[in-house]
């Protein structure tokens, strides 16, 4: 029988450093792993991101090269580019009240080992391409004059268990953050947007910058490309470019909002079929974008017994009412007052 090769088995090879290029011929690869090819084939270990065009003429630099290629990289047209696409992703993130204070950060791959991020104690919407770091994956920084985000961790964690991660932006966008302080599932099956580009799980709380939250979240981004972290915020990852993984939070951030304002209006909400479910899923798994429902069957596909919107909870109508108790003066201060105002009545 024929080995069938997915983008999954592509990752695990490309974690063991072995060479994906060389696979047997008699192999078949499911669609997401041919375009997975396609894209390496198109940028090698990593994308530097679709608008630095002058990427390609720098030399490659890895954490071990010297102080000078480091610097000559820093410095060069193609980082500057991605610096001002952070500052850009920053800006947006600020408008529209996804982080607050200095808070969120963001980070791009710009080499096997090597990403440029966000500084610490700066406000995402006021950031300058003159701010940013450049860090290793182990978080030594390596480049920049302000001191690289603390959480940077985090990104680095993802970037080192998923291969595809190019890009990560962590912020506290307010509905989806409820669903994380409230430790509650975003519900499936309503809306096409969500559950073709996100797929979110919930990380257990840890301290923020610690190897502990980040290994948390990390041991998630197989699966999903959207993590609620608990009584903290959102992080997502792309394996396109920064804007993508952005797009992810405002997708996110949207369709909470909607879940939630939908489960005020008094009645359970409209979902979809699992057949409809299922054609979304498809379209997803085309895309390269992880789900672990993928391989389900239809019937296991739209699980949302934590929480369904537009539900409530209502004491039994059997016409009894349990008595909880009274108040005998208050009982009897009642009885006076409607004596006195039956009296003045008549």
């Amino acid at each position: 029988m024929k080995q069938v090769i997915s983008v999954r088995d592509l990752e695990d090879l490309l974690r063991k450093g072995e060479d994906v290029q060389a696979l047997p011929d008699d192999v078949i690869l499911t669609p997401s792993a041919r375009d997975f090819l396609r894209e390496l084939e198109g940028r090698g270990p990593f994308k530097p991101g679709p608008s630095a065009p002058a990427a390609a003429s720098v030399k490659a630099v890895t954490s071990k090269s010297s102080a000078r290629e480091i610097d000559a990289y820093f410095s060069s047209p193609a980082a500057h580019q991605l610096k001002l696409q952070i500052c850009d992703i920053g800006r947006r993130l600020w408008h529209r009240a996804y982080v607050d204070g200095n808070g969120g950060n963001i980070a791009i791959r710009v080499g096997p080992d090597i990403a440029l991020c966000t500084p610490t104690l700066v406000s995402k919407g006021f950031m300058k391409p003159e701010d940013m770091c450049l860090v290793d994956l182990e978080g030594n920084q390596l480049a920049g004059e302000k001191k690289r985000t603390s959480e940077i961790l985090m990104h680095l964690q993802i970037m080192q268990r998923q291969p595809r991660a190019v890009a990560t932006v962590h912020c506290h966008p307010p509905h989806s953050t409820a669903f994380a302080v409230a430790g509650v599932q975003p519900p499936t099956c309503m809306i096409p947007e969500f559950e073709v580009f996100s797929s979110v799980a919930i990380a257990p709380y840890r301290t923020p910058g610690t190897p502990e939250m980040g290994k948390l979240v990390a041991d998630l981004v197989d699966k999903h490309n959207t993590i609620l972290m608990a009584n903290h915020g959102v992080v997502s990852w792309s394996h396109n470019d920064v804007e993508d993984a952005y797009f992810k939070m405002e997708i996110l951030e949207a369709y909470c909002r909607t879940v939630l304002v939908a489960s005020q209006l008094g009645k359970p909400v409209n979902t979809m079929t699992p057949a409809q479910l299922q054609d979304l899923l498809t379209i997803k798994q085309s895309l390269g974008i992880p789900d672990p429902r993928f391989g389900l069957k239809e019937c296991e596909l739209c699980d949302n017994d934590e929480w369904r919107p537009g539900v409530a909870c209502a004491l039994p109508n059997n016409g009894s009412v349990e008595n909880v108790g009274t108040d005998a003066e208050a009982e009897e201060l009642v009885r006076a007052i409607t004596d006195q105002i039956m009296g003045q009545a008549k």
